[in-house]
């Protein structure tokens, strides 16, 4: 099913909140980019980051990305093929958000499962 692509913001105060979650958001793409932060990987250096993806899965998420000009695919002309994927501009430009959405994370995922953990406890 094709995404519905966003072309005018101007809807509501929250559109351009609601388009960028369009372009990054899914299960995949966040962590796609974040792994790409660091540099340029392969596709199966991609796919052992994300332990349960499935390469037909990873290859939309990344065809989604190339799409949307976040990432580059570079193809080497070899036997075995060798594709790299890295980070476009366009693409680094969201390093900060993906930093502050690990950071929330970090904080705040671990402190609700420390809360689930105390519960558990307390129930036991």
């Amino acid at each position: 099913m094709p995404r519905i692509r966003h072309t005018n913001f101007d809807c509501a105060p929250g559109c351009p909140v609601e388009g960028t979650l369009n372009l990054i958001g899914g299960k995949w793409k966040g962590m796609i980019l974040f792994h790409l932060m660091s540099g340029t990987l392969r596709f199966n250096e991609i796919r052992r980051h994300l332990n349960s993806v499935t390469q037909r899965m990873l290859t939309n998420q990344l065809r989604e990305l190339e799409a949307d000009g976040f990432i580059t695919r570079k193809v080497y002309a070899q036997v075995p093929p060798k594709v790299e994927y890295s980070l476009t501009e366009h693409g680094r430009s969201l390093e900060p958000i993906i930093s502050a959405l690990k950071v929330w994370g970090d904080t705040h995922l671990r402190s609700e499962a420390a809360k689930a953990a105390t519960v558990r406890s307390r129930a036991a």
